[in-house]
């Protein structure tokens, strides 16, 4: 028998107050009945001797404290899984938008999950194939990595991550590719953008989206990542696929979190963000990864839009201390018209080297990959110091590694986002623009791959 009480003593914004409780759980759901008979949802939040505090889905206006009935109903949020979710459109709450049929969950999962014991994880060895040479050649992603792309306001981070998601996959793998896509507090015209992306190009056959919009309310915005990574377990660890979750814009969602620890009257860390929010932030961020003797995978790239491009800001700074690395995109090169303007200096991806190689990209990829990155800095540095003192200042090498420089980004960056280069392709690119330098400044690749690649040959 479902508990119900009539007790509610007061809604501040998002949360409720309800008193004279007993036997309930923390994270349980709970289901509202207004005066008028609508039907809302909500959840625990906390819990004080007899007083519960219940975080309302959908908003709480309209609601009549003295004829509001809440029922207790003895489970926490869970989202029905099933492998039909593959090419579907849901809101953040796992209720299909895309006039659809119901889902028939093959079972249903509590979307807080549980965390992967740290024994059992296999450590991401595996390269994936973004089909974009900035992330392929100097950044690479690899299965079962996290690796967010840090934007600005303004910038394509949507671009890049429809092209990520349309065009990433495992190489010599046969085993299934499934894209789950998970976006908080996003324009309308944002989410048309990618539902029309993914249609258009058929990556919606492979894909399932979760889609929260700017007007839906705040609080579906915490649960959206987590009915993503919930549905992204099961598909990897339940029916072996290799699964990419690409969450955005994890920005609106810390900021939903800010929203409801100030209706808590919690006190403030960090520019009013909750002090909890490195642990809520580990707790979306580590359900990424691979399980020992389970065929699927799990990995992240979750996209942040920095607050006026600030890097220290305690969004991106919490995410560079959980995540491996993280692909930056720059507004100076956005200007010069560079698509996509990822600038490859301060991006990293930790665990680039346990996935290129022979075997696995090509021999050469590690050598190359450290002289291109040196190259360009070096080039770039060769560009400001041209500005300051003049060409005449230059010698022969810096200015070849200025010609490097402004060729990478016209071709190797610059690749548009619907070219799709494979990492053969991208690795071929690197040694062509590498002979603008002379040989004798190319130190950082081995005498044999230089006799074998730096050819006259395009």
């Amino acid at each position: 028998m479902l508990k119900e009480y009539k007790s509610v003593q007061e809604v501040v914004g998002p949360l409720m107050i309800v008193e004279g409780v007993e036997g309930i759980k923390y994270e349980e759901l709970v289901e509202i009945q207004t005066q008028t008979g609508e039907k809302r949802r909500g959840r625990v939040l906390e819990i004080d001797g007899d007083r519960a505090m219940i975080q309302l889905f959908e908003g709480s206006a309209g609601i009549n404290l003295k004829d509001t009935t809440v029922r207790f109903l003895g489970k926490p949020l869970e989202l029905g899984v099933s492998e039909d979710m593959i090419g579907r459109i849901f809101d953040g709450l796992g209720n299909p938008i895309d006039k659809g049929p119901k889902i028939i969950p093959e079972k249903r999962v509590d979307i807080n999950g549980s965390p992967i014991n740290p024994v059992s994880r296999d450590y991401p060895s595996e390269f994936i194939q973004t089909g974009i040479s900035t992330i392929d050649g100097l950044n690479t992603l690899v299965r079962g990595q996290k690796l967010p792309i840090f934007s600005g306001s303004g910038l394509p981070h949507n671009n890049v991550a429809a092209q990520i998601a349309r065009q990433a996959r495992v190489l010599g793998d046969d085993a299934k590719f499934a894209v789950v896509f998970g976006a908080m507090g996003i324009t309308f015209e944002e989410a048309q953008f990618f539902i029309d992306d993914f249609t258009k190009t058929g990556a919606i056959d492979r894909a399932v989206l979760f889609i929260n919009l700017a007007n839906d309310p705040a609080i579906e915005r915490i649960s959206t990542p987590r009915m993503a990574l919930t549905c992204a377990e099961y598909l990897a660890f339940e029916k072996g696929m290799h699964v990419l979750v690409i969450l955005t814009d994890l920005t609106n969602y810390a900021e939903a979190l800010r929203e409801v620890s100030a209706a808590r009257k919690e006190v403030p860390g960090r520019r009013g963000y909750p002090g909890y929010l490195y642990t809520d932030l580990s707790q979306i961020y580590e359900r990424a990864g691979k399980i020992k003797g389970k065929p699927g995978s799990i990995t992240q790239i979750p996209i942040l839009t920095m607050p006026e491009d600030d890097i220290t800001h305690p969004i991106p700074d919490l995410t560079g201390y959980i995540t491996e690395g993280q692909i930056i995109l720059s507004r100076e090169l956005y200007k010069s018209g560079i698509q996509p303007p990822i600038f490859v200096i301060p991006s990293l991806s930790r665990l680039k080297d346990k996935g290129i190689g022979k075997g696995k990209t090509r021999e050469d990829h590690a050598d190359t990959m450290n002289q291109i990155y040196a190259g360009y800095a070096s080039g770039r540095e060769a560009r400001e110091l041209a500005v300051i003192l003049g060409d005449s200042a230059l010698s022969d090498a810096d200015k070849a590694f200025a010609k490097f420089a402004e060729n990478f980004d016209k071709e190797y960056v610059n690749q548009g986002y619907e070219t799709n280069r494979s990492i053969v392709e991208t690795l071929d690119l690197g040694w062509k623009l590498l002979k603008v330098i002379p040989r004798t400044e190319l130190k950082r690749i081995r005498v044999e791959y230089l006799d074998k690649y730096l050819t006259d040959k395009d």
